[in-house]
């Protein structure tokens, strides 16, 4: 029987001149290719090579996707792309979003896509941030704006008020927009009031870590019930950070971290202590916890009791922060400009204006070499023992 090989080659060239190909062969019976499967396979091709060439998606990722869409013809998908890439898209970012919903390439440009875009631009987002917004949730193009992202930013804006705050809380969590008010979000709130947590809490919640007020109302009242059974209090602000931080952690990630924290001294009740004093401690990685204590413990000679007191420095670069901050003190130190019994996790625990201002100010006149020190460029020795 008479055979038919259809060859396409696919030719791309990188940046750095780097040339890279695929060579596609089918071999088809002249009979199999009347019967359309040559322009099946015709149709494959366009759209491997339009998902590559016009949307930047890599081969792989590109063969792949071609087996759920096919492209006819290009001129929706290029009014799409067209439209996109005039909002501040690049091909990354179009390449991310058509990674999960690759039918977005057929979506109506004027009717679906752009009264979106235009909507969140007249909110404040504008090129690569809303490019960014849009990417981090790729189904808000696909939702209706009338029936599902402007009821629900309305509703957003009964506590958060200004369109700068709605933009600060979508930044954080883009998916709010996507959550249901009626089944989420309002039992969600109506479990906060019944603790006592003040609209004014709740209106930060928002702003600050949404996400976990778009947990199922089950999983939320979980939650809000442990952190009330700690001893937080639902006026203060600490109440929604621990809400947040155990929402996050699961059970064994949470075990781990606190048998972490034990394995170097501590009670049950001194991590107790030092999660009350900041709640955000147990978002850290377990690596830079036992990082960080290792350090304290081990190479500055601190009590573990005394750490514990000051959950705050967990938060903070060993690298970028207190070591430099322990590089002036040694320097200092060996000057004798301060004392060596200097309360020092207070000095590392320090705001940024504070230490300068007590330490590489007022000493680098007399020791110059702190300077140096505190960007990093000298190595930390010890204080000794």
């Amino acid at each position: 029987m008479l055979r038919f090989f259809c060859k396409t080659l696919l030719i791309t060239k990188s940046k750095d001149s780097t040339i890279s190909h695929a060579l596609f062969l089918r071999t088809i019976s002249s009979k199999e290719s009347t019967s359309g499967t040559l322009g099946s396979i015709n149709k494959e091709n366009l759209t491997i090579s339009y998902l590559m060439n016009s949307c930047g998606l890599p081969f792989k990722a590109a063969t792949s996707m071609a087996q759920k869409i096919r492209i006819v013809t290009t001129e929706r998908p290029d009014s799409v792309i067209e439209l996109l890439q005039t909002n501040g898209f690049t091909k990354t970012h179009i390449a991310n979003l058509l990674a999960t919903y690759p039918r977005l390439l057929f979506a109506d440009p004027v009717k679906t896509l752009q009264p979106k875009i235009e909507f969140f631009q007249s909110l404040g987002f504008s090129g690569s941030d809303l490019a960014k917004f849009l990417c981090s949730d790729k189904a808000i193009l696909l939702r209706s704006l009338e029936k599902q992202i402007i009821p629900t930013l309305n509703f957003l804006k009964t506590f958060i008020h200004t369109d700068e705050n709605l933009t600060t809380a979508l930044k954080r969590y883009s998916s709010v927009v996507c959550c249901n008010v009626e089944k989420t979000l309002e039992p969600n709130i109506a479990t906060l009031r019944g603790y006592g947590v003040p609209k004014s809490n709740i209106s930060k919640m928002f702003t600050i870590q949404p996400k976990p007020l778009t947990l199922s109302d089950g999983r939320f009242n979980d939650v809000a019930a442990m952190v009330n059974e700690m001893g937080f209090d639902p006026n203060s602000l600490s109440f929604i950070l621990a809400l947040g931080s155990m929402s996050a952690t699961n059970k064994q990630k949470w075990e781990r971290k606190r048998e972490a924290f034990k394995s170097f001294g501590w009670s049950d009740d001194e991590f107790l202590l030092a999660f009350k004093v900041q709640p955000m401690v147990m978002r850290t990685s377990e690596k830079k916890l036992v990082k960080l204590m290792n350090f304290f413990v081990n190479d500055l000679y601190l009590s573990p009791s005394d750490v514990a007191k000051y959950p705050n420095l967990f938060l903070l670069s060993l690298e970028r922060r207190i070591i430099p901050r322990c590089s002036v003190l040694q320097v200092l130190m060996s000057k004798g400009l301060i004392e060596k019994d200097l309360n020092l996790l207070s000095a590392l625990n320090d705001n940024k204006k504070s230490f300068e201002k007590r330490f590489v100010t007022r000493y680098e006149g007399e020791a110059p070499e702190i300077i140096k020190a505190y960007e990093g460029e000298m190595g930390f020795l010890g204080f000794g023992s």
